[in-house]
């Protein structure tokens, strides 16, 4: 891997790991576009997250204050808010360690993220219009709710929906936003959440991968790797400002028609010539519809009496003994 391509790696995980429109979808569709083949640019796509972790921890330094307080037992709405925090962090730990290595066998490849980019496409175009119908403006129990005000059982519920995120191109952003607005938050309030909630999340899971794949990571150059976490940093702070914004006036229609129509423009990509599709992401075998060529060998001591053919062939070549064809692989 060069540098344009931990630059190009470390924009795409910026700009689309909080935004819910699937960050490792979009990277495996980035590595497939650029050719790269590389066992180590697995872990690899895991560890730049770690620059996008940093950019909520920049952003959001306030919230992550209010939370070491509150367990240093000195604020109580900050103890609340960390609490909830590791509920909702802790179905994914258990499931993520249980179905990691299933995951990066069957499901780390473009098809699947085409079909989990237009499924969550399709949901979010509903969720919208559910809570508006679901939820009001007022004091009541189908009240619209804070951070705040979320129960330790939203927040468990929230962890479960989580676990969807496993599955490549689902957009774990994506499936916690709609859950917590699931829950009552506006959308803006949910995005806030689903950023926290990424910071367990995300760090247990780059933590984890460094571990596990520490000899695959080796082989890579220091500086590259060490650029792709940089370049992520700046544009998941650029996408983290720009998504609040947009919430708090729009909806999250427009990721949902972005997800449908890039599921669309991809299948087409490769759908349309079955050979594009030569590899997965964790070192899967790679199949391919050309068939090996066949030559063929006559058998000069055949057991039955054969026809002679007194001219050669344009076929099959001068006259031999005899005509039976044994395939030689």
């Amino acid at each position: 891997m060069d540098y344009v391509q931990a630059i190009i790696l470390g924009i795409v995980e910026g700009l689309t790991e909080y935004i819910p429109v699937s960050s490792t979808g979009h990277l495996i569709l980035a590595k497939s576009f650029m050719g790269i083949t590389q066992k180590a640019i697995d872990p690899y796509l895991i560890v730049i997250q770690g620059g996008a972790i940093l950019a909520v921890l920049g952003l959001y330094r306030k919230r992550v204050a209010e939370m070491i307080r509150g367990l240093l037992g000195k604020n109580p709405v900050g103890l609340k808010l960390a609490i909830n925090l590791i509920i909702a962090f802790l179905p994914a730990a258990v499931i993520g360690l249980l179905l990691n290595d299933l995951i990066d066998e069957w499901l780390m490849g473009t098809t699947p993220v085409i079909w989990a980019l237009a499924i969550g496409g399709v949901l979010m175009l509903f969720a919208a219009r559910w809570q508006r119908s679901a939820f009001h403006e007022g004091n009541d129990s189908r009240s619209f709710i804070d951070i705040e005000h979320l129960t330790w059982k939203g927040a468990l519920i929230i962890g479960f929906v989580q676990c969807f995120a496993m599955f490549p191109g689902t957009s774990r952003s994506m499936v916690t936003i709609v859950a917590s607005m699931g829950m009552g938050m506006k959308p803006k309030h949910a995005a806030e959440f689903s950023f926290l909630l990424g910071l367990p999340t995300l760090g247990g899971a780059t933590v984890f991968k460094l571990y596990r794949d520490s000899d695959a990571l080796s082989t890579l150059s220091m500086g590259p790797m060490i650029l792709g976490i940089i370049v992520a940093f700046f544009a998941a702070a650029i996408a983290i400002k720009w998504l609040v914004a947009y919430l708090s006036k729009h909806g999250l229609a427009l990721f949902g028609w972005y997800r449908i129509a890039l599921a669309i423009i991809v299948a087409i990509y490769f759908w349309g010539d079955g050979n594009k599709e030569s590899s997965t992401l964790d070192g899967g075998i790679a199949t391919s519809s050309t068939v090996a060529p066949v030559t063929f060998e006559n058998d000069h001591c055949p057991a039955l009496p054969v026809a002679i053919q007194e001219t050669p062939s344009t076929i099959t070549g001068p006259t031999a003994d005899c005509h039976l064809p044994v395939l030689i692989s």
